[in-house]
C-alpha cells in the first residue's frame, strides 16, 4: 500500500473514532462509507438489515463471488484513552476497533478497485449492530444472500496482543458461542428483622450465583471450554427491608454449540432446584445468542494460501477464544473463515472494550491488504 492511501485510510478512521455510534443507530457511519464509496465510484445498496450497507465490485467475465465483511458499531463505553481523535460523544468510544474494521474494507475496496488482475464479483459487507444488536441476522433476513450473491465470506477482528500486522488463522474454532443470562428471583419481601416472614430472593441469589459457579468444574468435560459469569446483580432499595425481587445479569459461553446446550440445562435444573429450597420463584431467560464461529476447512487453506501470497506474517499456533462473534450466522449460511490480525501490545489497558483501547493505525495495510488478497485468492 503507498503512503497516500495509508495516510488517508488513518484519517478516515480517525473520524470514525471521533463520531462514534451505538448498536442500531449507525446513521452517520453509514452516510460516512456511502460518501467514500460514491467517491470511489461502487455501486451500493444502503439499509440492508438496518444500517447496513452492501458495495459490489464486478470484473471481467467470471461467475464466482465472494463477500468480504467488517462492522460499524460502537460501544456504550467513557473514552479514556486522551488521544487527539478521541470520541466526541460521551459514553460512546470504539472500545473494540469497529473504526479500524469498516476503514480496511474501504482499503480493501479501494485496492480492488484499481486493480485488474482478477475477475469475478467482490461484495463488501459493512454491517451494523455487532454488539449485542443482531445485525448479521438482520442482514440475513433482509436477504443479504439472495440479493448479494457470495460463494464465500471472509472478515477478520483486531487483536490486542498479537504483534501487529500479524494474522492469525484457526483450524476451526476462532471464537465461542454465547449467550446473555438473565434470572429474576421473585420471593416475598417484608422487615429486614422479621426474615422469617419473608421469602428472601437476594439469599436464593446468593445461593445462585455460587452454584452456577460449579458448572464449569463440575458439569462440562475438562476437555472442553466453557465460561458461566454472572456480572449484574440488582436488588432492593432501604437498608431495613428484604425485597421482593433479585435480578442477576450475566453471559456463557462455550467453544462447542453441544456443550453450550448442556450449560443452559444445567443453568435452568439448577434454578428450579433452588427456587424450591428457598420457596421463591425464578425465572430463567437466555435469549437466542451466536453459535460458535468456525472456519471451514477449504476456506480457511485459502485465507492461509492468500497470507503467504501476500507476504504477511502467519499465526497459526493460537488458541480460539471465548469471546463471541455474529460472524457465526454467515458462516450458517455459507462456508467462510475468519482471522485475527494483531493490533499490538495490549498493556496499559489497550485490551478489547477497554476505556483506554484505541484501534492501530499501522496496521491498516495489512488489513486491508488481507481482505483483498483473500478475495482475489477466493475468486481465482
Amino acid at each position: 500500500m503507498d503512503i497516500s492511501l495509508h495516510e488517508t485510510l488513518t484519517k478516515w478512521r480517525r473520524h470514525l473514532h471521533a463520531h462514534p455510534e451505538l448498536t442500531l443507530h449507525e446513521r452517520n457511519t453509514a452516510d460516512f462509507v456511502q460518501a467514500r464509496l460514491r467517491e470511489l465510484g461502487l455501486p451500493f445498496t444502503a439499509g440492508v438489515g438496518g444500517h447496513g450497507v452492501v458495495a459490489t465490485i464486478t470484473r471481467g467475465q467470471s461467475n464466482r463471488s465472494v463477500g468480504l465483511r467488517a462492522y460499524m458499531d460502537a460501544l456504550p463505553i467513557q473514552e479514556t484513552s486522551g488521544v487527539p481523535h478521541a470520541s466526541g460523544t460521551p459514553g460512546v468510544m470504539h472500545a473494540c476497533g469497529h473504526d479500524g474494521h469498516t476503514t480496511s474494507l474501504l482499503g480493501a475496496a479501494t485496492l480492488l478497485a484499481a486493480d485488474t488482475g482478477w475477475s469475478g464479483t467482490v461484495q463488501l459487507v459493512f454491517q451494523p449492530a455487532e454488539e449485542g444488536g443482531g445485525g448479521a441476522k438482520s442482514m440475513i433476513a433482509d436477504g443479504l444472500f439472495e440479493r448479494f450473491p457470495m460463494e464465500r465470506i471472509f472478515g477478520y477482528h483486531n487483536w490486542p496482543g498479537l504483534e501487529a500486522g500479524t494474522i492469525a488463522l484457526h483450524d476451526s474454532a476462532v471464537m465461542a458461542a454465547g449467550n446473555r443470562l438473565e434470572f429474576t428471583v421473585t420471593g416475598h419481601a417484608g422487615h429486614a428483622a422479621l426474615p422469617h416472614l419473608t421469602r428472601d430472593p437476594m439469599v436464593a441469589s446468593a445461593h445462585l450465583l455460587l452454584a452456577l459457579q460449579s458448572i464449569v468444574s463440575r458439569s462440562v468435560d475438562p476437555l472442553d471450554s466453557a465460561v458461566v459469569t454472572i456480572a449484574t446483580m440488582q436488588a432492593g432499595s432501604a437498608a431495613n427491608q428484604i425485597p421482593d425481587r433479585a435480578v442477576m445479569r450475566g453471559t456463557m459461553r462455550s467453544l462447542r454449540n453441544e456443550v453450550r446446550d448442556q450449560v443452559e440445562q444445567t443453568i435452568r435444573r439448577m434454578s428450579q432446584g433452588i427456587a424450591r429450597t428457598f420457596e421463591v420463584e425464578i425465572d430463567v431467560r437466555v435469549p437466542p445468542g451466536n453459535p460458535v464461529t468456525a472456519n471451514t476447512p477449504a476456506e480457511r487453506d485459502l485465507a492461509v494460501e492468500a497470507v503467504k501470497a501476500a507476504g504477511l506474517p502467519l499465526r497459526r499456533d493460537l488458541p480460539p477464544a471465548l469471546t463471541g462473534e455474529d460472524f457465526a450466522w454467515f458462516l450458517q449460511h455459507r462456508p467462510g473463515a475468519f482471522a485475527w490480525i494483531g493490533n499490538g501490545s495490549a498493556e496499559g489497558g489497550h485490551g478489547l472494550h477497554n476505556a483506554n483501547y484505541d484501534f492501530n493505525d499501522a496496521i491498516l495495510p495489512a488489513a486491508s491488504g488481507y481482505l483483498a488478497a483473500i478475495a482475489k485468492r477466493a475468486l481465482g
